[in-house]
């Protein structure tokens, strides 16, 4: 994810920070590479130059140029512009008062407002909610099948009318089964077009006058770049949006949506795709995507996604393990699995400070170790498990045949198993125990 434009802003900011005094002239010169590796990224010529000229107006003034450090000080400023571009702070739905509240997604063909619509109804799950998804786009083959999939995926009921051709009276009907069957919250899958055409306004215009949403979100996928702003302009000038969706942001290399959608409607950007699993949604924070684009990671996020993965209780047993000098290898399988729920290595590596894109598509992270690593520890005894010392040249053999592995990776995973013991008690030990909790990790 924008990997480009980390690269090159990390380029500019390093030469920022090689002075140890500035002068307006280094600013302009730095921030004139910021402006072309805004533009490499397919962010509006619009977002771009209102960005370059805050940033230096705010970075050529006397605090920052006879400041101790003014290379610091000027990341610390296009940080913070950044975030005001995006927006500032976090917005979520706006919860009605009296429910069911009434999401529309709507959106072009290909965003992925039906997939996104379930990962939306997992999410809202999640914080307690009954949400309904209300399947209303009657044109595209198979729309209705396709919602009831996802929607069983995430374990929240589908409502359609069947041989009904009218979407805006399914959407009716659908928020008055929400209010028969308890339902606080319908997200109405909208049908999309390969182009804005004046037939899918219209039609939105109706189905907007008929439920009253109390939010309208425009899925927007964000590889389309500066397209992706006209589509904006024009939903938002016909519809009045409350907020984006921005899809497939985990492959934008460029990052120009994300970048170029709040600014140009003023709307916020809500919620972002992540990937193809269906919790690969998360909530959009402006500060925390600041940080990721500018390079210095992003480890709120990291917690977030460790607090919700990792159980507190099987964290607390591991740790009296690890303190009782009895943590065993089904231990390490389940901090193995615990993480494995937090996503890819890659992804968790991406939010982590100093790690370059470049980096990692060096590492080579192999995925499939887990599933090995799984495979290896399920083939042995309890005993070995427990106390894997035991485990000898003849035990080796007989559990590489049953996990179909060789006698190197169970020596790799042996050799593995007893680092992390060590690493863990060492953190255990010496008053780091308090820092390692903070990221949210098991121990």
């Amino acid at each position: 994810m924008f990997d480009g434009l980390i690269e090159k802003m990390g380029a500019a900011f390093k030469k920022f920070r090689s002075k140890g005094k500035l002068t307006a002239a280094d600013v302009k010169e730095g921030m004139r590479e910021i402006r072309m590796a805004l533009l490499e990224a397919d962010v509006n010529y619009k977002v771009t130059k209102e960005f370059v000229n805050r940033v230096t107006e705010r970075a050529v003034g006397a605090e920052v140029l006879e400041s101790i450090q003014p290379g610091h000080q000027v990341v610390k400023i296009v940080d913070e512009e950044m975030t005001k571009i995006m927006g500032g702070k976090q917005e979520k739905i706006k919860i009605a008062s009296n429910p069911p509240t009434v999401v529309m997604l709507v959106g072009l063909n290909g965003a992925g407002k039906t997939t996104h619509a379930a990962k939306l109804a997992l999410m809202l799950k999640k914080e307690n909610k009954r949400p309904l998804l209300a399947a209303c786009d009657v044109y595209r083959p198979a729309a209705v099948r396709q919602l009831e999939i996802v929607a069983e995926a995430a374990g929240a009921p589908c409502f359609s009318v069947p041989g009904e051709k009218d979407p805006v009276k399914i959407a009716e009907q659908s928020v008055k089964h929400a209010k028969q069957n308890g339902n606080d919250i319908v997200l109405i899958d909208t049908a999309g077009r390969l182009q804005i055409d004046e037939a899918l306004m219209d039609e939105l215009k109706r189905m907007k006058a008929a439920v009253n949403p109390h939010e309208i979100l425009l899925v927007i996928d964000a590889m389309i770049g500066q397209e992706s702003v006209n589509v904006a302009e024009t939903f938002n000038n016909m519809l009045d949006i409350t907020g984006v969706m921005l899809t497939k942001l985990d492959g934008d290399t460029r990052g120009g949506a994300a970048l170029s959608v709040r600014y140009i409607t003023g709307k916020p950007i809500k919620f972002v795709g992540m990937g193809e699993k269906i919790d690969a949604l998360e909530e959009f924070f402006p500060d925390r995507m600041a940080s990721r684009i500018l390079g210095m990671g992003d480890i709120l996020t990291l917690v977030d996604k460790a607090q919700a993965a990792i159980d507190e209780k099987k964290a607390e047993e591991l740790e009296k393990k690890l303190r009782d000098q009895s943590f065993g290898l089904d231990d390490y399988l389940d901090v193995f699995e615990q993480t494995k729920k937090m996503g890819s290595m890659e992804q968790i590596l991406s939010m982590m400070p100093g790690i370059k894109p470049g980096a990692l598509k060096d590492a080579k992270i192999d995925e499939k170790q887990i599933a090995r690593t799984e495979a290896i520890i399920k083939s042995m005894t309890k005993k070995e498990k427990d106390y894997p010392d035991i485990i000898n040249a003849s035990r080796k053999k007989r559990i590489a045949a049953g996990s179909g592995t060789n006698i190197e990776d169970i020596n790799k995973l042996l050799k593995q198993f007893d680092q992390t013991n060590k690493m863990m008690k060492q953190f255990l030990g010496g008053g780091k125990k308090k820092k390692f909790k903070k990221l949210g990790m098991p121990f």
